[in-house]
C-alpha cells in the first residue's frame, strides 16, 4: 500500500473512534499532544459540516485553516482536534467525544465517523483546536423506519456567477437531508468582470490550487450556514475537475496530456475528499475516488447515488455514437451494483441521484432529433436498459442537476416511441448560482419552440434556486424554490411551482 494512502487510512480510522462522555466542556489538549504549538489565529474559518447519515452514525467534518486562500496557513505538522457530539445545543448532554488528528497530508481536514448514536435523532457537534472552539453544527441520524422525509436538492454553484443566496431559504425550510449532485466548485479562471472573482491566476491544476478554490467557496456565509444546519449527501460532476471530462479523458486532450490529466485528477479528487463530509471509504487512491453508494431510509426510500463521470466513455458527437451499445455512463461494476440495488429494494420510493439529466432533450424543433450528448442522451442503450429496469421497481424517481435550469419530466421507457409507457419521474434541479440571473425573454425564445418535441417536460424554468421534496408513503410533494436574484447577497425566495408524484402512478404532475 502506498505510504500516503496508508497514512490517510490510519488517520481516518483514528478519527472514527467514539466514547461516551460525561464532561460538558472541551478541554485543552494534554501535554505532548500533536500540535502543541499555539495556533496563530482561529483555524475554523471554513466552518463545520456533517454528512452520509446512517441510523446510528454520521460523519462530522471540519478543516483547520488560519489562512484559507493561501494553502491554509497551518504548520506542517499534525494537530490534535477534540470533538463532541451532544443531544442539546448547549452541550450539557454530551454523548460522544474523542480526539482526531488533523494531518497536513490531508490539508488538516478532519472526518469523524461518529458511531453508536440513536436512530432518528437530532444532534449537535463541535470541535476544538488549541484554545479555539468551532461553531456548533446540527445534524441528525436516519430513523429506522421513517414515515416522512424532507430532502433539498442542490447543484451547480459558480462563485463568479453570483451569491449562494438560495441556501438562506433552504435553511429556513429545515430539510432532513441536503442532496448535492455536483459542481460544488468551478475550475474556471478568474474573470475580472464577474460578480465575485475566483481566487488565483488561472484554472486549478495542482493540489494547492484546488485546496484554495474549495476554501474560497466555503467562505460563502450561506453555504457555511447550510452545512452547519443539516447533513449532506454529496457526489461530484465535471467542474470539480475539468469541464466535460470523461474518465481519464480531459475536455481538451490536445492541451492536456494523459499523464498531466491523471495528475490533475489525483489532485482534484484529494481536494474533494478533504472538503466533503464523507466516510473513509472515499479516501482517494490516486486518480480514483469511490463515490457511488446507497442509503436506506427504512421502508420509505432507498437512495442510490451515482458517479457518472469517473467511469464513462468519452462523449460522442453524433447520433450514431449515442446509440452505440459500447457507450457506458456507469461502467460495468457500477451498472451491476445499481441493477442489484434496484432488484433487491423493498422501499416504497426508489430514488436515483444522477449528476446529469436522464430524460431526453430533443434540441431540434420539428422532424428529427438532436441530443445533448454530455447527458444520458449520449448513452442511450445503457439509459434505455435502466429505464426498463425502472418498470420492475416501485416508484422510481431521478434527482439530477448540471443543466442550470429546472426541467421536470416524465421518464419514458423509450423516447423513440411517442406511445411509450411512463416509468418514472425526473427532477432536474436548477443551479444555486451558475449562469447567474438569466433573461426570461431569451430563455423562452430558446426553449419554447422545443416544447412540442419534448411532451414529457412538465416544468421548465430559468430561475436560480433548489428543489424541496416532502416524501411520504402515499406521494412526494415537490416545490421549486427560487430567488429573485443571485447578483446580491440577499434575495427573497418564493415557490415557483408545486408538483406531485403519487405512489403507484408513474410520472409527475403539476399541482
Amino acid at each position: 500500500m502506498p505510504e500516503l494512502t496508508r497514512r490517510r487510512l490510519l488517520a481516518a480510522g483514528a478519527a472514527a473512534s467514539g466514547a461516551v462522555a460525561a464532561s460538558q466542556l472541551l478541554t485543552a489538549p494534554a501535554a505532548g499532544a500533536a500540535g502543541r504549538r499555539p495556533l496563530a489565529a482561529d483555524p475554523f474559518t471554513l466552518g463545520v459540516a456533517s454528512g452520509d447519515p446512517l441510523t446510528t452514525a454520521v460523519v462530522i467534518w471540519t478543516r483547520l485553516a488560519v489562512d484559507p486562500l493561501n494553502g491554509g496557513g497551518m504548520p506542517d505538522s499534525p494537530v490534535a482536534v477534540q470533538w463532541q457530539v451532544a443531544q442539546d445545543q448547549s452541550f450539557r448532554k454530551v454523548v460522544r467525544r474523542g480526539v482526531a488528528i488533523a494531518d497536513p497530508d490531508l490539508a488538516h481536514s478532519v472526518h469523524v465517523d461518529v458511531r453508536g448514536l440513536e436512530p432518528g435523532r437530532v444532534y449537535w457537534y463541535r470541535f476544538r483546536a488549541g484554545t479555539y472552539v468551532s461553531p456548533a453544527g446540527r445534524t441528525r441520524t436516519i430513523a429506522r423506519d421513517p414515515s416522512k422525509l424532507r430532502v433539498a436538492l442542490a447543484s451547480c454553484q459558480n462563485w463568479q456567477n453570483g451569491y449562494f443566496t438560495p441556501y438562506a431559504d433552504m435553511r429556513e425550510q429545515e430539510p432532513d437531508i441536503v442532496l448535492f449532485v455536483g459542481d460544488y466548485i468551478y475550475e474556471s479562471a478568474p474573470t475580472a468582470s464577474a460578480v465575485r472573482v475566483h481566487e488565483g491566476s488561472g484554472e486549478p491544476y495542482s493540489l494547492l490550487q484546488y485546496r484554495n478554490r474549495y476554501a474560497q467557496y466555503k467562505t460563502d456565509p450561506d453555504l457555511l450556514a447550510m452545512h452547519a444546519a443539516a447533513p449532506w449527501i454529496v457526489t461530484f460532476d465535471d467542474h470539480e475537475v475539468d469541464n466535460d471530462f470523461a474518465g481519464d479523458v480531459p475536455q481538451d486532450p490536445a492541451q492536456q496530456s494523459h499523464d498531466a490529466f491523471v495528475s490533475r485528477l489525483t489532485a482534484a479528487y484529494q481536494a474533494y475528499y478533504e472538503h466533503m463530509p464523507v466516510r473513509a471509504s472515499a479516501v482517494p487512491n490516486g486518480p480514483h475516488l469511490q463515490m457511488y453508494r446507497s442509503f436506506d431510509f427504512g421502508r420509505l426510500a432507498r437512495l442510490n447515488v451515482l458517479d457518472t463521470r469517473q467511469f464513462r466513455s468519452d462523449q460522442t458527437t453524433t447520433q450514431a455514437g449515442a446509440e452505440d451499445p459500447a457507450m457506458t455512463m456507469l461502467g460495468a461494476p457500477q451498472r451491476a451494483w445499481l441493477a442489484g440495488n434496484l432488484a433487491s429494494s423493498h422501499a416504497r420510493w426508489n430514488l436515483t441521484a444522477s449528476q446529469i439529466m436522464m430524460a431526453e432533450t430533443d434540441l431540434l424543433a420539428g422532424p428529427g432529433k438532436e441530443w445533448f450528448y454530455d447527458a444520458w442522451d449520449g448513452y442511450q442503450v445503457e439509459r434505455n436498459d435502466l429505464l426498463a429496469r425502472f418498470r420492475q421497481v416501485d416508484n422510481p424517481v431521478v434527482l439530477s442537476g448540471d443543466r442550470h435550469l429546472t426541467m421536470i419530466s416524465d421518464l419514458k421507457r423509450d423516447y423513440a416511441d411517442p406511445g411509450s409507457a411512463v416509468v418514472g419521474a425526473e427532477f432536474v434541479g436548477t443551479s444555486i448560482s451558475s449562469n447567474g440571473d438569466q433573461d426570461a425573454t431569451a430563455f423562452n425564445a430558446m426553449w419554447d419552440p422545443l416544447r412540442g418535441d419534448n411532451p414529457h417536460w412538465k416544468v421548465i424554468d430559468y430561475h436560480r434556486g433548489y428543489h424541496l421534496f416532502d416524501i411520504g408513503e402515499r406521494g412526494i410533494d415537490a416545490q421549486v424554490r427560487v430567488v429573485g436574484t443571485v447578483l446580491k447577497p440577499q434575495s427573497a425566495s418564493t415557490t415557483l411551482s408545486s408538483l406531485r408524484v403519487d405512489a403507484g402512478r408513474p410520472g409527475v404532475h403539476v399541482v
